[in-house]
């Protein structure tokens, strides 16, 4: 009988035997290799975004192979044109990070930035690094700080008979379609008890003739336009034209030549603030207000 009960129990034992249920899988399983894979082909925002997920993707969310694939192709011919004491050893990221800041170069009249979405490379050209006719004539002229500026400062035309304005930029562009605006405001703004407010009683004389636009490159690319300045007491951005810039010259600086006039000696115009050219890539112009 002990025998049979032994036996018995032992077959019980056997057959009660289960396996523990295996964990299921679960995202923080995932390697932060393949991770880095999926994030990829999502931009900067996202990235940051999928980083508060679990473990694994805030580690794969540093990783140099996904920011690698948002800086530009010429991330350092474009360094070395806006920052000659740009840290070194900063990872990917953090190279990213720096670059989607507005830097300034060229003694502060110029700043260049990546936007933080697309990684697109985006260049402004203040007032003060324009070749203006007549700006040291505070008849016709004058310097005003404003905060609507990125520069700080604007200039303002009072009236003139010649109007003229020119300037260039030499900058190695990764390869890309760009369009080139000016951005102008017709009267003068100012803070009245807190609120803004925009004087436009001295603007005239841009409703008789059009202002003429005009861009070149050195690689023989040009663009004319004209258009009449409108919209009194907003900064409206208006297009100059569009440039290419070539896989080839990823490692070489081009050249780009603008101007606005309105030469029209039969009368005169003023009322204008001028803050600043401005170089975003061409799909921007959607999201952008321009004429």
């Amino acid at each position: 009988m002990r025998l049979m009960g032994s036996g018995s129990s032992l077959l019980w034992t056997s057959c009660d035997v289960r396996k523990p249920p295996s964990p299921e899988r679960t995202l923080d399983d995932l390697p932060e290799s393949c991770v880095a894979l999926v994030l990829v082909y999502l931009d900067a925002p996202e990235i940051c975004g999928y980083a508060r997920l679990n473990r694994a993707f805030r580690g794969a969310s540093s990783a140099d192979l996904v920011w690698k694939s948002k800086l530009p192709p010429n991330c350092d011919s474009v360094i070395r044109r806006i920052c000659n004491d740009f840290p070194s050893g900063l990872c990917k990221k953090d190279i990213y990070a720096r670059l989607c800041r507005q830097n300034s170069f060229d003694g502060g009249t110029k700043k260049v930035w990546l936007d933080k979405s697309t990684g697109g490379l985006c260049l402004s050209i203040s007032s003060k690094g324009l070749r203006i006719t007549g700006i040291d004539d505070r008849r016709y002229w004058n310097r005003i700080p404003t905060q609507e500026s990125r520069f700080g400062v604007v200039a303002y035309l009072q009236q003139i008979w010649w109007f003229e304005v020119e300037g260039e930029v030499e900058f190695p562009f990764p390869a890309g379609t760009y369009s080139l605006f000016f951005r102008l405001q017709l009267g003068r703004a100012s803070k009245r008890f807190g609120r803004r407010v925009c004087n436009t009683e001295h603007v005239h004389g841009w409703d008789i003739k059009p202002v003429r636009f005009q861009l070149s490159t050195s690689d023989g690319q040009e663009s004319i336009s004209q258009c009449f300045l409108d919209e009194p007491g907003k900064w409206v951005l208006y297009h100059v034209g569009d440039f290419v810039v070539e896989d080839h010259c990823l490692d070489t600086q081009v050249k780009i030549k603008f101007s606005m006039t309105q030469i029209d000696c039969t009368h005169t115009k003023g009322g204008v603030c001028l803050d600043d050219v401005v170089i975003y890539p061409n799909e921007f112009r959607e999201r952008l207000k321009c004429f």
